[in-house]
């Protein structure tokens, strides 16, 4: 396929939530979803697909806290139960878990929730 028909076709929501969460364009997989760090390209650099317009807002932050609150809370629960350590060790282990946690995952969620609307054809920025 060429980009030019890369333009106008989308591709299915699974292979688009992969690429996000890939930090790749959800339309061709090869381009690049940011700029910088959580800042989106205005559009892809292969297809032209744009996507710059895409707010996600909130959404990337409450699942990535949800997603890492599910995995530390257990851990930090198991932990205290098996050796009952100090309140210093608990924080010397799961802060910064949970600050490294929140940043690797935080660009592939939000990659994964702007594929989304890009998919279902939302901007974010919809009235009711």
């Amino acid at each position: 396929m060429h980009d030019q028909d890369l333009a106008n076709h989308r591709p299915p929501l699974l292979t688009a939530l992969w690429r996000g969460l890939s930090a790749r364009c959800p339309n061709c997989g090869r381009g690049r979803l940011y700029r910088k760090y959580l800042k989106l390209s205005d559009h892809c650099n292969t297809c032209k697909t744009g996507f710059g317009v895409i707010r996600a807002d909130d959404m990337p932050a409450y699942v990535t806290i949800v997603v890492v609150g599910h995995i530390i809370v257990p851990m930090a629960v198991v932990a205290e139960k098996l050796y009952s350590p100090s309140i210093a060790v608990h924080l010397a282990l799961w802060l910064p878990s949970i600050i490294i946690m929140t940043l690797v995952m935080l660009p592939g969620i939000k990659g994964a929730t702007v594929s989304l609307m890009w998919r279902l054809g939302l901007r974010g920025d919809e009235r009711q």
